[in-house]
């Protein structure tokens, strides 16, 4: 797939690499900024409990 993109890309061999450095960076805003957040209170591992919510005792 990332052949096919970059031979799929315009320009001598700096712009092609200069673009897949700015699609990469925007996959990468993409993914932290509205995906991540958005799947992140289905996630199992996001709960912070360990044992049981009583206090200790003193």
């Amino acid at each position: 797939m990332y052949g096919w993109l970059f031979r799929h890309l315009p320009g001598p061999l700096w712009v092609r690499i200069l673009l897949i450095l700015l699609l990469l960076a925007g996959v990468i805003v993409l993914l932290f900024g509205w995906v991540f957040p958005a799947i992140a209170p289905y996630m199992p591992f996001n709960d912070g409990l360990v044992g049981s919510t009583a206090p200790p005792d003193s």
